[in-house]
């Protein structure tokens, strides 16, 4: 009898490994998968971020914050550089009226139009982007800062898209 116990005993347990062997074989099989796929998916993801950079690093390349040559020349001025872009932005958003912006040559069809975003380029350009609603175009501005950190503006060239 004490054999038969046994031997049940020795028999269960055998399955109860083999049990929890195939068991934990495919638990450990699947985490490998999901730790193949969550290492795909965080390259990738580093990948986008590398590509999102350099696009950055190209985009701000032409910047007043970021060019270097144009950061000199403000060196000596007692006004900060982000100071000289809300000086500069603020001038070209302020003539936008309803009557328009004087500066854009154009006339809108069904409004006027206005100054939607500006680049200040360096010290010395900047591209402002203007639309009426249907029709956009660009500005090529020249602007200076004066001794009394006033601004003077001169349009070099515009374009208007059909």
């Amino acid at each position: 009898m004490k054999r038969n116990i046994f031997m049940y005993l020795f028999l269960f347990v055998s399955l109860w490994v083999v049990f929890q062997y195939v068991n934990n074989t495919k638990v450990y099989e699947s985490q490998q998968k999901q730790i193949i796929s969550l290492e795909e998916k965080h390259q990738n993801a580093t990948d986008s971020v590398t590509a999102l950079q350099q696009r950055l690093a190209e985009t701000e390349y032409f910047g007043l914050r970021t060019n270097v040559n144009a950061y000199e020349y403000y060196e000596s001025s007692t006004i900060e550089i982000d100071d000289i872009i809300q000086l500069v932005s603020d001038g070209i958003y302020s003539k936008n009226t309803l009557e328009g912006n004087s500066f854009i040559p154009y006339e809108g069809d069904e409004r006027q139009f206005q100054v939607n975003q500006i680049h200040v380029l360096n010290h010395r350009w900047l591209i402002a982007d203007f639309s009426d609603g249907n029709n956009w175009g660009e500005l090529l501005i020249e602007y200076f800062v004066n001794e009394d950190n006033s601004i003077d503006y001169r349009v070099i060239d515009s374009l208007l898209y059909s």
